[in-house]
Protein backbone atom coordinates (compact mmCIF):
# COMPACT_ATOMS: atom_id res chain seq x y z
CA UNK A 1 0.00 0.00 0.00
CA UNK A 2 1.41 3.40 -0.97
CA UNK A 3 1.67 6.21 1.57
CA UNK A 4 -1.38 8.12 0.31
CA UNK A 5 -3.61 5.05 0.53
CA UNK A 6 -2.17 4.20 3.93
CA UNK A 7 -3.01 7.67 5.29
CA UNK A 8 -6.51 7.35 3.89
CA UNK A 9 -6.92 4.02 5.64
CA UNK A 10 -5.71 5.49 8.94
CA UNK A 11 -8.19 8.37 8.57
CA UNK A 12 -11.01 5.92 7.92
CA UNK A 13 -10.00 3.82 10.93
CA UNK A 14 -9.99 6.93 13.14
CA UNK A 15 -13.46 7.92 11.96
CA UNK A 16 -14.82 4.42 12.52
CA UNK A 17 -13.28 4.07 15.97
CA UNK A 18 -11.11 1.15 14.92
CA UNK A 19 -8.20 3.38 15.94
CA UNK A 20 -8.83 5.04 19.31
CA UNK A 21 -7.24 8.23 20.64
CA UNK A 22 -6.10 8.02 24.28
CA UNK A 23 -5.46 11.28 26.13
CA UNK A 24 -2.21 11.03 28.12
CA UNK A 25 -2.48 14.56 29.54
CA UNK A 26 -3.30 15.94 32.98
CA UNK A 27 -5.50 19.05 33.34
CA UNK A 28 -3.50 22.29 33.42
CA UNK A 29 -4.61 24.87 35.96
CA UNK A 30 -3.91 26.53 39.31
CA UNK A 31 -3.90 23.17 41.12
CA UNK A 32 -1.50 21.44 38.73
CA UNK A 33 1.33 19.85 40.77
CA UNK A 34 4.69 21.51 40.16
CA UNK A 35 8.16 20.37 41.15
CA UNK A 36 9.57 21.81 44.38
CA UNK A 37 13.34 22.37 44.54
CA UNK A 38 15.54 23.26 47.53
CA UNK A 39 15.55 27.08 47.76
CA UNK A 40 19.32 27.09 48.16
CA UNK A 41 19.60 25.28 44.81
CA UNK A 42 17.08 26.91 42.49
CA UNK A 43 14.01 29.09 41.97
CA UNK A 44 10.76 27.17 41.48
CA UNK A 45 8.26 27.55 38.65
CA UNK A 46 5.31 29.70 39.79
CA UNK A 47 1.83 28.24 39.94
CA UNK A 48 -0.24 28.22 36.77
CA UNK A 49 -2.54 31.24 36.48
CA UNK A 50 -5.53 31.64 34.14
CA UNK A 51 -6.86 35.20 33.76
CA UNK A 52 -9.97 36.22 31.86
CA UNK A 53 -9.67 38.84 29.13
CA UNK A 54 -13.38 38.80 28.34
CA UNK A 55 -16.35 36.51 28.74
CA UNK A 56 -19.22 37.78 26.59
CA UNK A 57 -19.07 41.14 28.37
CA UNK A 58 -17.99 44.77 27.81
CA UNK A 59 -14.39 43.63 27.25
CA UNK A 60 -15.49 41.36 24.42
CA UNK A 61 -19.26 41.13 23.87
CA UNK A 62 -19.39 38.07 21.62
CA UNK A 63 -16.41 36.01 22.72
CA UNK A 64 -14.52 34.54 25.67
CA UNK A 65 -10.75 34.21 25.99
CA UNK A 66 -8.06 34.09 28.63
CA UNK A 67 -4.40 34.87 29.13
CA UNK A 68 -2.10 32.45 30.94
CA UNK A 69 0.91 32.55 33.22
CA UNK A 70 2.76 29.25 33.31
CA UNK A 71 6.19 27.70 33.22
CA UNK A 72 7.48 25.71 30.26
CA UNK A 73 7.71 22.60 32.46
CA UNK A 74 4.23 22.75 34.01
CA UNK A 75 1.89 19.76 34.03
CA UNK A 76 2.22 17.15 31.31
CA UNK A 77 5.19 18.54 29.43
CA UNK A 78 8.01 18.05 26.96
CA UNK A 79 11.69 18.46 27.92
CA UNK A 80 13.87 19.68 25.05
CA UNK A 81 17.64 19.01 25.09
CA UNK A 82 18.41 22.66 25.90
CA UNK A 83 16.48 22.23 29.17
CA UNK A 84 19.63 20.69 30.66
CA UNK A 85 23.20 21.93 30.71
CA UNK A 86 24.35 18.73 29.01
CA UNK A 87 22.21 19.56 25.93
CA UNK A 88 22.57 23.33 25.87
CA UNK A 89 24.69 23.52 22.70
CA UNK A 90 22.41 21.64 20.28
CA UNK A 91 21.11 24.10 17.64
CA UNK A 92 18.17 21.74 17.06
CA UNK A 93 17.60 21.28 20.80
CA UNK A 94 14.90 23.90 21.47
CA UNK A 95 11.15 23.61 21.02
CA UNK A 96 11.23 25.84 17.93
CA UNK A 97 14.13 24.05 16.22
CA UNK A 98 13.38 20.35 16.83
CA UNK A 99 12.13 18.72 13.60
CA UNK A 100 8.39 18.11 13.90
CA UNK A 101 8.88 14.53 12.70
CA UNK A 102 10.56 13.80 16.03
CA UNK A 103 7.42 14.38 18.09
CA UNK A 104 5.61 11.29 16.79
CA UNK A 105 6.64 7.66 16.98
CA UNK A 106 5.90 4.14 18.20
CA UNK A 107 5.82 3.84 21.98
CA UNK A 108 7.03 1.05 24.26
CA UNK A 109 5.19 0.97 27.60
CA UNK A 110 7.13 -0.71 30.41
CA UNK A 111 4.67 -1.59 33.16
CA UNK A 112 6.19 -1.06 36.62
CA UNK A 113 2.90 -0.27 38.38
CA UNK A 114 3.03 -3.20 40.84
CA UNK A 115 6.66 -2.51 41.72
CA UNK A 116 6.01 1.22 42.20
CA UNK A 117 2.98 0.53 44.41
CA UNK A 118 5.11 -1.70 46.64
CA UNK A 119 8.15 0.62 46.65
CA UNK A 120 7.79 4.33 45.92
CA UNK A 121 11.56 4.48 45.32
CA UNK A 122 11.48 1.67 42.75
CA UNK A 123 14.18 1.96 40.09
CA UNK A 124 13.95 0.53 36.58
CA UNK A 125 17.16 -1.35 35.71
CA UNK A 126 18.72 -2.74 32.55
CA UNK A 127 17.67 -6.24 33.64
CA UNK A 128 14.04 -5.08 33.91
CA UNK A 129 14.19 -3.67 30.38
CA UNK A 130 15.79 -6.81 28.94
CA UNK A 131 13.15 -8.98 30.62
CA UNK A 132 10.44 -6.76 29.14
CA UNK A 133 12.00 -7.06 25.67
CA UNK A 134 12.19 -10.84 25.99
CA UNK A 135 8.44 -10.87 26.57
CA UNK A 136 7.21 -8.11 24.25
CA UNK A 137 9.91 -7.63 21.60
CA UNK A 138 12.88 -5.37 20.98
CA UNK A 139 12.84 -1.63 21.58
CA UNK A 140 13.85 -0.13 18.24
CA UNK A 141 15.60 3.03 17.10
CA UNK A 142 13.37 6.09 16.82
CA UNK A 143 10.79 4.82 19.31
CA UNK A 144 9.54 6.36 22.55
CA UNK A 145 9.96 4.46 25.81
CA UNK A 146 7.70 5.31 28.76
CA UNK A 147 7.51 3.93 32.29
CA UNK A 148 4.03 3.08 33.52
CA UNK A 149 3.71 3.38 37.30
CA UNK A 150 0.07 4.54 37.65
CA UNK A 151 1.53 7.52 39.52
CA UNK A 152 -0.80 9.81 37.58
CA UNK A 153 -3.63 8.69 39.88
CA UNK A 154 -2.04 10.90 42.57
CA UNK A 155 -2.26 13.97 40.34
CA UNK A 156 -5.20 15.49 42.25
CA UNK A 157 -2.96 16.27 45.23
CA UNK A 158 0.41 17.99 44.88
CA UNK A 159 1.57 16.53 48.20
CA UNK A 160 0.72 12.97 47.14
CA UNK A 161 2.13 13.49 43.66
CA UNK A 162 5.49 14.85 44.89
CA UNK A 163 5.51 12.36 47.82
CA UNK A 164 8.27 14.17 49.69
CA UNK A 165 9.30 14.07 53.34
CA UNK A 166 12.31 15.14 55.38
CA UNK A 167 14.51 12.76 53.38
CA UNK A 168 13.40 14.15 50.02
CA UNK A 169 10.97 13.10 47.24
CA UNK A 170 10.11 9.42 46.86
CA UNK A 171 8.98 8.63 43.32
CA UNK A 172 9.91 5.80 40.92
CA UNK A 173 12.20 6.24 37.94
CA UNK A 174 15.14 4.81 35.98
CA UNK A 175 18.71 4.05 36.95
CA UNK A 176 21.52 5.77 35.09
CA UNK A 177 22.45 2.45 33.52
CA UNK A 178 18.89 1.95 32.25
CA UNK A 179 18.91 5.36 30.58
CA UNK A 180 22.32 4.71 29.02
CA UNK A 181 21.08 1.34 27.74
CA UNK A 182 18.05 2.97 26.10
CA UNK A 183 20.22 5.66 24.52
CA UNK A 184 22.42 2.91 23.08
CA UNK A 185 19.28 1.62 21.35
CA UNK A 186 18.83 5.07 19.73
CA UNK A 187 15.39 5.76 21.19
CA UNK A 188 13.56 9.00 20.50
CA UNK A 189 12.99 9.86 24.14
CA UNK A 190 11.95 8.76 27.62
CA UNK A 191 8.73 9.47 29.51
CA UNK A 192 7.25 9.01 32.98
CA UNK A 193 4.06 9.60 34.93
CA UNK A 194 5.86 11.42 37.75
CA UNK A 195 6.64 15.14 38.13
CA UNK A 196 9.89 14.75 36.19
CA UNK A 197 11.64 12.16 34.06
CA UNK A 198 13.98 11.12 36.89
CA UNK A 199 13.39 9.18 40.08
CA UNK A 200 12.84 11.14 43.27
CA UNK A 201 16.27 10.22 44.58
CA UNK A 202 18.05 10.85 41.27
CA UNK A 203 19.99 13.79 42.68
CA UNK A 204 22.22 11.32 44.48
CA UNK A 205 22.90 9.16 41.42
CA UNK A 206 25.98 9.22 39.20
CA UNK A 207 25.55 11.27 37.16
CA UNK A 208 22.93 13.28 39.07
CA UNK A 209 19.51 13.23 37.40
CA UNK A 210 20.54 10.74 34.70
CA UNK A 211 17.30 10.86 32.69
CA UNK A 212 17.92 14.58 32.21
CA UNK A 213 21.72 14.58 32.03
CA UNK A 214 22.16 11.61 29.70
CA UNK A 215 19.05 11.90 27.53
CA UNK A 216 19.62 15.56 26.75
CA UNK A 217 23.35 15.04 26.30
CA UNK A 218 22.36 12.60 23.55
CA UNK A 219 19.96 15.18 22.02
CA UNK A 220 16.96 13.11 23.08
CA UNK A 221 13.69 14.20 24.66
CA UNK A 222 11.80 13.79 27.91
CA UNK A 223 8.10 13.61 28.78
CA UNK A 224 6.84 14.09 32.32
CA UNK A 225 3.52 13.89 34.19
CA UNK A 226 2.00 11.60 31.57
CA UNK A 227 -1.39 10.04 32.37
CA UNK A 228 -3.37 6.95 31.42
CA UNK A 229 -0.45 4.78 30.36
CA UNK A 230 -2.52 1.90 31.76
CA UNK A 231 -4.73 2.30 28.68
CA UNK A 232 -1.88 1.54 26.28
CA UNK A 233 -0.55 -1.87 25.18
CA UNK A 234 3.12 -2.71 25.79
CA UNK A 235 3.71 -2.26 22.06
CA UNK A 236 1.65 -1.18 19.07
CA UNK A 237 0.56 2.35 19.98
CA UNK A 238 1.71 5.60 18.37
CA UNK A 239 2.63 8.49 20.67
CA UNK A 240 2.12 12.14 19.65
CA UNK A 241 3.92 14.58 21.96
CA UNK A 242 4.25 18.00 20.30
CA UNK A 243 5.40 21.03 22.30
CA UNK A 244 4.40 24.60 21.55
CA UNK A 245 6.81 26.26 19.12
CA UNK A 246 8.23 28.62 21.75
CA UNK A 247 11.25 30.64 20.57
CA UNK A 248 14.35 29.18 22.21
CA UNK A 249 12.01 27.08 24.35
CA UNK A 250 13.50 24.59 26.79
CA UNK A 251 10.20 22.73 27.02
CA UNK A 252 6.46 23.14 26.83
CA UNK A 253 3.18 21.87 28.24
CA UNK A 254 1.74 19.42 25.73
CA UNK A 255 -1.49 17.58 24.92
CA UNK A 256 0.07 14.12 24.71
CA UNK A 257 -2.02 11.65 22.70
CA UNK A 258 -1.71 8.00 21.75
CA UNK A 259 -3.27 6.12 18.85
CA UNK A 260 -4.24 2.57 19.80
CA UNK A 261 -6.24 -0.21 18.22
CA UNK A 262 -9.90 0.05 19.20
CA UNK A 263 -11.74 -2.83 20.80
Amino acid sequence: MDSQKLLGEVAAQLLSGAIKVVDLTAPLGPDTPLIKLPPELAVDTPKVEIHSISRYDKNGPWWAWNWLKLGEHSGTHFDAPQHWISGKDYPDGATDTIPAQNFIGPVNVIDCSKEAAADHDFLLTVDHIKAWEAKHGAINAGEWVVMRTDWYKRNGSEAEFLNANETGPHTPGPTAEAIQFLISKDIKGWGSETIGTDAGKAGGMEPPFPAHTLMHKANRYGLASLCNLDQLPPKGAILIAAPLKIEHGTGSPIRALALVAGK
